[in-house]
């Protein structure tokens, strides 16, 4: 099993530190774990960065990589929260670190957080999802120092009410515009077992969405829990696994230093 999408507390929104969530992954026997603690440039209307120390992130990963190598594979990678204007910020701070993995992730638009912002606050649903979308194209087609888009379908997750969620023929064009220059661009897609957890009936992206991708080409994804605390390391893996084999996925990937890996399906 590989998780290719955890937090530690280099993240500001998780508490728990690398070795509780590397003691959770050797207890149910992982075979990597890849940390991607967030970095996010210019939040909010008042563009605040909010960033780990690589220097001592590299320095933990490291140690607790040699501390437990015997038991569990351990990479470094980052979740960038990306926005249309930041291309060249975030290749200057990628081009300087030695990641193992990027995941480029849409969590604000028009420096608006779509959860603590309230983004999604007095718009109608599918006007704010088709400004969502439209703002992931530009990200696509303006910045490629990535591996693979996160989450795509993250709205979903922030909806008070699921009910209200549009039907996903509504944004469908925009989605297959996104994947067309995704795979095009050699980079892959998540699937990441958190939308289960925020009560949607669906990982992210929804199975629509898993069908869509691998219709027009898409073979590269990666399996990702998003686990904030050490329980959910490694959630619904097999499940998750299973799924893209129904679906025809032959492959999950993993990435170290940048480099792309097929592991068959069992």
């Amino acid at each position: 099993m590989y998780d290719f999408h955890i937090h530690s507390d280099f993240s500001m929104d998780c508490k728990y530190s690398m070795e509780d969530m590397v003691l959770e992954g050797v207890r149910k026997n992982m075979r990597s774990l890849c940390f991607t603690d967030h970095i996010e440039f210019q939040v909010t209307e008042k563009k605040i960065d909010i960033a780990f120390r690589t220097k001592d992130y590299f320095r933990k990963t490291n140690q607790i990589k040699y501390k437990y190598l015997k038991d569990i594979e351990i990479l470094a990678g980052v979740e960038i929260g990306m926005q249309p204007h930041l291309g060249e910020q975030y290749n200057s701070f990628i081009n300087e670190e030695p990641f193992d993995f990027v995941i480029m992730s849409i969590h604000s638009v028009k420096n608006r957080d779509i959860f603590f912002d309230g983004f999604l606050d007095k718009k109608k649903p599918v006007e704010a999802v088709l400004e969502y979308y439209k703002d992931i194209l530009k990200c696509v087609k303006n910045f490629d120092n990535y591996d693979v888009l996160g989450h795509i379908d993250l709205i979903d997750r922030y909806f008070k009410n699921f009910s209200l969620i549009p039907e996903t023929k509504k944004y469908i064009d925009l989605v297959k515009s996104i994947f067309k220059i995704v795979i095009s661009s050699g980079k892959g897609i998540e699937l990441n077992t958190s939308g289960i957890r925020y009560g949607l009936k669906y990982y992210h992206p929804k199975i629509e969405l898993l069908k869509l991708y691998k219709k027009l080409g898409g073979e590269i994804i990666t399996i990702g829990s998003d686990a904030h605390e050490p329980n959910f390391v490694g959630y619904d893996y097999k499940k998750a696994e299973k799924l893209l084999r129904d679906l025809g996925y032959k492959y999950i990937f993993i990435f170290k230093d940048r480099k792309k890996f097929p592991i068959r399906i069992s």
